[in-house]
């Protein structure tokens, strides 16, 4: 359960963000603030500027008006050094192994690839890959790309994970499974989570709370406190609690 006292540490707090690229005004006064350890989902319509906003988090681009600070850093350079971005696309290496893909995070923080293997192989094995540690990613499967993907960003040990529609390319069925795994995985890995998503299942089962952004240009138009009894994702899906506030959640985003 996340604290919800004034005491709680913020861990990402946007006031008045806006963004503008020419005369498209993608992101109109934002608000946001996201306490240390929460999972925030963001879900609104296509283009209302959810990918824009993790990148502004990111530290990959600047706020045209507003203030963003991530821990106790305002500037970019600070914000991306607490920040791990995984993308929508997988982006992984052709020519290296699924393991050495997912050990990319350490060495480019000056690990060795040996001291990365090995930090690595622990997590690679609990996430059902020690048998493809040394697959290129052609030979693997949509669903084993994404949790290599993932467990490069989870490596990279920072504070706050960006995940930008991580399942969005995936048929359902592996959607669904891999929900529940990541789920599983950032109940035991606690990290401050923004996860975009337009899915919004995927949303009340793998965050505390969902923000709702308008239309573009993007803004805050409601939030949800995420709170429902534990279970599978199969008895989640079907309880009165999750149907209740799903329509509640999709009449805001109407």
């Amino acid at each position: 359960m996340i604290d919800t006292s004034v005491e709680a540490a913020t861990a990402v707090a946007a006031a008045g963000v806006t963004k503008r690229y020419g005369d498209l005004l993608a992101l109109d006064g934002v608000n946001l603030t996201v306490r240390r350890g929460e999972r925030v989902a963001l879900l609104g319509p296509s283009g209302c500027g959810k990918s824009t906003l993790l990148a502004l988090v990111a530290g990959l681009e600047q706020p045209d008006a507003g203030s963003l600070v991530v821990g106790d850093a305002a500037d970019a350079r600070g914000r991306l050094a607490s920040c791990a971005l995984m993308p929508q696309r997988d982006l992984l290496l052709p020519w290296r192994g699924a393991l050495d893909n997912a050990c990319l995070a350490l060495e480019n923080q000056g690990v060795g690839r040996a001291e990365a293997r090995r930090r690595a192989r622990p997590l690679f094995a609990e996430l059902g890959l020690a048998e493809f540690e040394r697959a290129r990613p052609a030979e693997l499967s949509g669903g084993m790309r994404q949790r290599v993907a993932f467990l490069r960003t989870l490596l990279a040990g920072k504070d706050v994970l960006l995940l930008d529609e991580p399942f969005g390319a995936l048929d359902s069925l592996t959607r669904a499974q891999l929900q529940g795994w990541l789920r599983d995985v950032l109940d035991r890995e606690r990290r401050t989570v923004l996860l975009v998503t337009h899915d919004v299942e995927e949303a009340l089962l793998l965050s505390d709370r969902v923000v709702v952004l308008s239309p573009r240009p993007g803004g805050v138009v409601a939030e949800a406190a995420v709170d429902l009894p534990s279970g599978t994702r199969r008895e989640l899906v079907v309880s009165q609690p999750f149907i209740e506030l799903r329509e509640r959640i999709l009449e805001e985003l109407e």
